[in-house]
């Protein structure tokens, strides 16, 4: 999964940082539909949020930009309009992601992290029972020996390439009058805005002025999570200095169960009988995601019909966070009929008196032609398309001595 420094406009989208250019113009058009100022006055603000994320995500150079650098790379990028000062401090110095808990800069104004995500795979057993497990991460954490300096005192000179800001910005002339702004990360200090001579630098960082350390997170997946859903490790993620550590992200993603498929809250499976159940009720067991053992009962007399489902309530997913409240169990059957010739013709007949009788035979009137009924291979084909190529065959060669074919007269 991508890691990008900062994942406000993709929230605000609804989609993940991995997500395609035609995903993000479909997450676009259904919010501007819900948030157009003509169908939702009160929602000119977040109208304007959603504008401006599809627009700075859908362009290539400004998405490679706030991937990287997140808000401080498009601020530079901008120019510092009016315009997108406005946007950016309603967007990232508050309202929208000081409610969701998500922004640039922390309450004592330094730089905010990037996230970290990463993926957590785990079976519908554990979204079923809850789980706590251990993850393993390595993550950039300040060197201890230096500090976070890099090196010894008065080191660190501010790159006079980009003058600190760690891009360059370039100008390029498309036409007389015309001018194109374009930037670049700063190849003299790799972004960093900073440089340090070779004989000043940290041995036991080399200059970077973070290491890595391995971080071993206690990871609770709670009853009732679902696939997307995201369990967030606050200022766990990598250190710099003079930022303040961003997020450890993960994202559940729920593994295929060979016997349940989740719907919600709903479980749904598919149930094997023989003919003789279908008819005559039956019982049958299934351990359930818990381990219970379940008894399913279905009375003589009412007949399962092949495909029909039937529900068994409360049996289904815990709910999130109320998980005393669960879903319910779809059952799908499955009939299965008996072979070709198992009963004796003498037996058949006396089976033929205990089922419900047959219609009768209808009358034929004039003449009729008895036919035999077969087995159809599906893998085979109907034969049509052999039997059309045939006569089309000949057609052909009738055409290219005769001029067209002959049409069927409409009366």
């Amino acid at each position: 999964m991508a890691k990008v420094a900062d994942t406000k406009l993709y929230d605000i989208l609804g989609v993940l940082p991995v997500a395609s250019d035609n995903e993000l113009k479909k997450a676009y058009r259904k919010l501007a539909k819900e948030y157009h100022p003509d169908k939702n006055p009160n929602a000119g603000d977040k109208f304007k949020e959603i504008s401006f994320a599809y627009e700075v995500l859908s362009n290539p150079e400004k998405r490679e930009l706030y991937d990287r650098y997140g808000e401080q790379g498009l601020r530079e990028g901008s120019g510092g309009s009016s315009g997108m000062d406005d946007i950016f401090s309603h967007i990232f110095g508050g309202g929208l992601f000081n409610f969701m808990g998500g922004h640039s800069r922390s309450h004592n104004g330094r730089r905010r992290g990037e996230d970290m995500m990463h993926p957590l795979k785990v079976s519908l057993e554990d979204l079923y029972n809850g789980k706590t497990t251990k993850l393993q991460l390595s993550k950039n954490v300040l060197c201890s020996a230096c500090n976070g300096q890099g090196g010894k005192a008065g080191a660190v000179q501010k790159c006079n390439a980009c003058r600190g800001r760690g891009v360059r910005i370039m100008i390029r002339q498309l036409a007389p009058g015309m001018v194109q702004q374009m930037q670049s990360v700063c190849s003299d200090c790799n972004g960093e805005g900073e440089v340090i001579n070779e004989k000043d630098r940290c041995k036991k960082c080399e200059g970077k002025k973070v290491v890595k350390e391995v971080k071993i997170l206690e990871v609770h997946v709670d009853k009732g999570m679902k696939h997307g859903q995201r369990i967030t490790f606050s200022g766990e993620a990598d250190q710099a200095p003079g930022v303040e550590p961003g997020d450890i992200v993960l994202l559940l993603q729920e593994k295929e169960n060979e016997v349940f498929q989740r719907d919600g809250n709903d479980l749904h499976m598919t149930n094997k009988i023989g003919l003789v159940e279908a008819l005559c009720g039956f019982q049958f067991t299934f351990k359930h995601l818990d381990g219970r053992q379940i008894v399913v009962k279905y009375p003589p007399g009412k007949v399962i019909e092949p495909g029909c489902i039937r529900v068994v309530r409360g049996e289904g997913m815990p709910q999130y966070r109320n998980p005393f409240e669960k879903g319910d169990l779809y059952i799908k059957f499955d009939v299965q009929f008996p072979e070709n010739n198992w009963i004796s013709p003498e037996k058949l007949t006396e089976l033929e008196d205990l089922l419900p009788a047959r219609p009768e035979f209808p009358n034929v009137i004039g003449d009729a032609e008895e036919v035999d009924l077969q087995e159809f291979d599906t893998t085979q084909g109907s034969g049509g398309g052999q039997r059309r190529e045939a006569y089309n065959d000949s057609s052909d060669e009738e055409s290219s001595h005769h001029g067209p074919g002959v049409q069927c007269a409409h009366q």
